[in-house]
Formats: structure tokens, sequence, C-alpha cells
């Protein structure tokens, strides 16, 4: 199969809500130890997900946000109170990694298709997919945490924030190195093609 037809399908796939887990790998490379304070802290720093607004505006923008969302993660995601905690968690860690809440979500999708339990064939864990590892390296060495929600999203967020700082601001890069497959296109171009699902003018 060719490589755009190979695209085609899995993007057909995910198009059809199939619980197909697209997961690589991240790989475990070396950290300075300030690199290694540093993600530690941003994963330690207790903090509720339900936002606070200053701005009566900025609120009523997040309370549409948050009902568009609801509504078009209704198929993948029923329970309406856990699609509630969900959206404001991805929203919450997503800021909190200076990442946008559309990227977060276009990656979730084409990681674990929105499952809780997602497991790959290289170990990933939950809906952002974060390698067992990583509890080791910068958490409390707890990997069954990372089905935990809170746990695995911002693991995850800060995981990429992380690969895109040590990318320069290179997506394509930081994304690639997410996956595991650095340099290729087609884990980014998926993640892209799935982010333009959830796009918000205020997120």
């Amino acid at each position: 199969m060719s490589a755009d037809r190979r695209r085609f399908a899995l993007g057909a796939l995910l198009a059809l809500g199939v619980p197909k887990s697209w997961a690589g790998a991240q790989l475990e490379e070396p950290l300075v130890d300030a690199v290694r304070s540093a993600l530690s802290a941003a994963i330690a720093q207790a903090a509720p997900p339900k936002p606070k607004f200053e701005k009566t505006e900025d609120r009523l923008g997040y309370l549409n946000w948050l009902g568009e969302m609801s509504e078009r993660l209704k198929k993948r995601l029923p329970e309406a109170q856990t699609r509630i905690e969900f959206l404001q968690t991805v929203w919450y860690e997503s800021r909190r990694a200076g990442l946008e809440t559309s990227l977060v979500l276009g990656l979730i999708q084409v990681e674990s298709g929105f499952r809780k339990y997602a497991i790959s064939t290289a170990g990933a864990r939950g809906y952002m997919q974060v390698m067992p590892f990583w509890a080791r390296v910068i958490g409390d060495g707890h990997a069954g945490r990372l089905f935990h929600m809170q746990t695995n999203l911002r693991f995850g967020c800060v995981i990429l924030r992380h690969y895109l700082d040590l990318e320069r601001g290179d997506f394509f890069l930081a994304l690639g190195r997410y996956n595991g497959s650095r340099g290729k296109p087609d884990y980014p171009n998926l993640v892209w093609g799935a982010q333009r699902q959830w796009r918000w003018p205020t997120a």
C-alpha cells in the first residue's frame, strides 16, 4: 500500500471512530538534572482543573466552548459528567502547558480514540498514551496512575511541551518525537487532521 493510500485509510478509520490506538513510543532519553527537576515540578504542582475567570466575557467564551465541545464529543464519551470533567481538564492542562487545546484534543483522538484505559503495543497508557518510564523519570514511579485522567493529561501536555521546547517550536518534529516517529510525516499529519474537528475561537 502506498503512503498516500495508507494515510487515507488511517484518516477513514479515525473518521469512523474506530477505537484503535496509533500510539508509537516516546523514547527514553537522558535528561539533564535541571530539565528533570523542571519536568518533575511541572507534574507535581497541584491545581484544580476548574478554571477561574476575572472577566465575565472570558467565562462566557469558555462556557460556549465547553458546550460546543461536549456536543462534538458526545458519541465518543456518552456519559455527560465524565465528558464535562474530561473537557475541563484538557482545557486546563493544555493552557497550563501553553498548548492549543484543539491540538491536544486532536492528539488524544489519534493516540487513544478518547479511551481512558487504552494501552498500545509499546505499553503507552491512557488518553495521551504516556510511556510508563515517565512515571519513574519525573513522577512518583507509579505507572498505574497514568490511567488517572488528570495525571495522564498533565503528563502528556508537559511531555509535549518539553518536546516542543527541545525542537525549538517545531511542531512537526515535536509531534513525531511524542509518537516515537520523529521526522516522519504520517503521525503529525494525522494529529493536524484530527485537530480541525476541535477548533474553536477561544481554544
